[in-house]
């Protein structure tokens, strides 16, 4: 279950970068909010999956899971570029959070 709590944790961290995104620098309010409230909701999941799972381990993926995410985001909502050597170091991310999972099991 604690690990479900950490994937999901992350899951939220990609959705209050997204709000950041669409909040226009907090000038949107809607987005400001939501993105505050799935921050709250990333960091309570992240914390109970701790219960259990070793805290760098924790901290390492949740942060690789948002920022392969937000790196994806960026590529496929936003027009950034996937250049090969993007690519290549996302999938880099990847693999250190799979060989983490691994290594904790």
């Amino acid at each position: 279950m604690n690990w479900i709590l950490l994937v999901i944790a992350g899951l939220l961290e990609i959705g209050w970068v997204y709000a950041l995104k669409l909040s226009d620098n907090f000038a949107n309010l809607k987005f400001t909010a939501l993105a505050v409230i799935l921050l709250v909701l990333s960091l309570v999941a992240l914390s109970l999956s701790l219960r259990t799972i070793p805290i760098g381990t924790s901290y390492a993926i949740w942060t690789g899971i948002g920022a392969v995410g937000a790196a994806l985001l960026g590529i496929f909502l936003f027009g950034e570029p996937a250049t090969s050597m993007r690519l290549v170091c996302i999938a880099l991310v990847v693999a250190g959070i799979v060989g983490l999972k691994l290594s904790a099991a």
